[in-house]
């Protein structure tokens, strides 16, 4: 079984909603789409618009265990998936590759993590995964 899988949408898809299981980690491929988040007590905010070459679904590898906030499809999304487990057994598995998936991930993190390999690197080897 592939550790990898395409997702694919049509513009208008939720992908998945705030509160909802953080299952998997999400690269974008080719498309665009937003991240939103609704505070208890306010109106829905746009947080980011993501594109080629970003990832999404943080939530599914830093320990949470729902999303924290809402992403929608801006127009058809052609992204690969990994889910929580998968990349789990990889880096436990394959050490190598493993270093080489959390050097991927670091470069694509928000630009407000500070030093962000060395906050991902520990989270990826939890068993909070």
């Amino acid at each position: 079984m592939a550790a990898f899988e395409a997702f694919n949408c049509s513009p208008g898809t939720v992908i998945f909603e705030q509160g909802d299981l953080a299952q998997y980690l999400y690269l974008i491929l080719r498309g665009k789409a937003v991240i939103t988040y609704k505070p208890y007590d306010g109106p829905r905010l746009v947080l980011t618009r993501l594109k080629d070459g970003d990832v999404f679904g943080w939530s599914a590898i830093v320990g949470g265990s729902s999303y924290s906030s809402s992403v929608v499809s801006e127009s058809t999304l052609e992204s690969i998936r990994i889910r929580r487990e998968h990349l789990r057994d990889i880096v436990k598995n394959y050490p190598d590759v493993g270093q080489i998936i959390i050097d991927r991930l670091a470069l694509n993190v928000s630009p407000r993590w500070k030093n962000a390999h060395k906050q991902i690197q520990p989270l990826m080897k939890t068993e909070r995964m």
